[in-house]
């Protein structure tokens, strides 16, 4: 039970650390990594936020 709530806590540390997406940080992040790393839903937030 220890390791699940220190997942879930070290889970939210990271995720709250993490620029919003759509900002300029968030779109230069995602440049730099490679395109085959990329989710579908990053894909298109990409699409969407940072081409259009």
């Amino acid at each position: 039970m220890k390791k699940l709530i220190a997942a879930v806590f070290v889970m939210l540390f990271v995720a709250g650390c993490s620029p919003e997406v759509g900002s300029k940080e968030w779109c230069n992040d995602l440049k730099e990594k490679p395109k085959g790393d990329w989710t579908a839903s990053e894909a298109g937030d990409f699409a969407k936020h940072c081409i259009f």
